[in-house]
């Protein structure tokens, strides 16, 4: 008894060690980015936001790349990554991954530094209230913001259906000055067996992608995108959780990425064409019924 009560002890100690160094770091490289991004707001000149813009960019891989040596030193997960091979920083890509823990942006941002441009995830907009520096930061460096509206908000108010989807385009839209990762959770929230049985998915690991968010940022961003980055990140059974990552509690994560490329029936009209639509949503659910059945077979792995 007294071994797991010093255990746990030590494993919250170690947590809240990594979680204070990762804050550390955020301030520290959050307070050059408002600086900057106050003085492109206050300065309107289009030569002056551009390298402003520049800048700013080159602050976050910096910030990305602190955290990815952090992780490295305080952590002995070992770490089993396929695909990364022929990427560059100076192409732009989309990039979807399954959903399971909020050590999922962590873990994509550290493996994927240095490597593409850093990642621009779509985010949700209470995290503005909820999780203050980090989501201010991501909203400087231009993140995509989105509502989650309920459903019965939606019923009352049918004009706030199409509110997220013109701020995809809008957001996607400034994605084109500079090579970029636009990465998107399609299935718009994290995994668990309740949210699964909710929905009542017809897989046994992942939920129901959603295709909206994609498909508008390949709508804007169609002819800038070299490839699809379709991740998978597999846990050990009963460890995805972020208390377990910054603790050092995870031996191993097994990470395999699915380069796609981007052809002509991946693109179309999402809003308007019903009938690709259906098409675009069956591509996604084909690509996630292998995904389900990859995290079966490397989950024998453990």
């Amino acid at each position: 008894m007294r071994n797991i009560f010093m255990n746990n002890l030590f494993k919250f100690l170690r947590a809240g060690l990594t979680a204070t160094l990762y804050f550390v770091i955020l301030t520290v490289w959050f307070i050059p980015l408002a600086i900057v991004g106050l003085l492109r707001f206050i300065i309107p000149l289009k030569k002056w936001r551009q390298f402003t813009k520049k800048l700013m960019e080159l602050l976050h891989a910096v910030w990305l790349r602190s955290n990815y040596f952090l992780l490295k030193w305080i952590t002995h997960t070992k770490w089993e990554i396929k695909g990364l091979e022929q990427l560059h920083y100076k192409e732009w890509y989309l990039l979807i991954s399954n959903h399971q823990s909020w050590a999922d942006i962590l873990i994509l941002q550290c493996i994927f530094s240095g490597k593409i441009p850093p990642l621009k995830f779509f985010l949700k907009k209470e995290l503005l209230w909820t999780l203050p520096i980090a989501s201010w930061a991501c909203w400087l460096l231009d993140f995509p913001f989105m509502h989650r509206y309920s459903k019965a908000k939606l019923t009352q108010y049918p004009e706030l259906k199409n509110k997220d989807i013109e701020e995809t385009k809008k957001t996607s839209a400034k994605f084109k000055i500079m090579p970029t990762t636009v990465a998107n959770f399609v299935e718009g929230t994290r995994f668990s067996q309740q949210k699964r049985e909710l929905q009542a998915s017809p897989y046994e690991y992942l939920l129901r992608p959603k295709a909206a968010g994609m498909a508008f940022s390949l709508a804007v961003l169609g002819n800038f995108f070299h490839k699809i980055l379709n991740v998978t990140i597999i846990y050990p059974p009963y460890h995805a959780n972020l208390l377990d990552f910054l603790s050092g509690n995870i031996e191993k994560i097994i990470v395999e990425v699915e380069t796609i490329p981007i052809t002509n029936d991946w693109l179309g009209d999402y809003e308007n064409d019903r009938q690709y639509r259906i098409y675009f949503q069956k591509k996604l659910n084909e690509l996630w019924e292998r995904k389900d059945q990859l995290i079966k077979t490397q989950l024998q792995n453990f």
